[in-house]
């Protein structure tokens, strides 16, 4: 553990625990926030997942909406990458493809904030076992 010599370090620390019981909060309710999983497998990140993950963690705080944003692997769409699913409230999940930033910002605006689908939904193959 690092010892703390400036009030810079204590408040990096108290960042930091602030930051872990947010998400651990987070996480105990997730399914009552906006919940948004990344592809970060190799092709994904090869794409840019890694920048349009910090862009709707960064946007999505900016904006004042709640949601736990994490990262998966592979979802199976590699021609897609980055590919982004998207879970609001007692709706079914949606997955885009071909998402960057710009992309991302209208997923916010349009898809989140308004619940209007935009261009990029990847089809869904699958039907859900309940």
């Amino acid at each position: 553990m690092n010892k703390i010599k400036t009030l810079a370090d204590l408040k990096r620390m108290q960042e930091n625990v602030k930051s872990k019981v947010s998400l651990r909060d987070k996480a105990s309710r997730a399914e009552d926030l906006v919940q948004v999983k990344v592809a970060m497998a190799t092709c994904g990140i090869a794409s840019g997942a890694k920048e349009v993950m910090e862009f709707f963690v960064v946007e999505l705080d900016k904006r004042g909406i709640e949601a736990v944003v994490t990262q998966t692997g592979c979802m199976g769409y590699c021609f897609a990458e980055p590919t982004v699913e998207i879970t609001l409230k007692d709706k079914d999940p949606v997955v885009f493809g071909y998402v960057d930033t710009k992309k991302a910002d209208e997923i916010i605006e349009k898809y989140i904030k308004d619940g209007e689908f935009v261009d990029g939904i990847i089809p869904r193959n699958y039907e859900t076992i309940k």
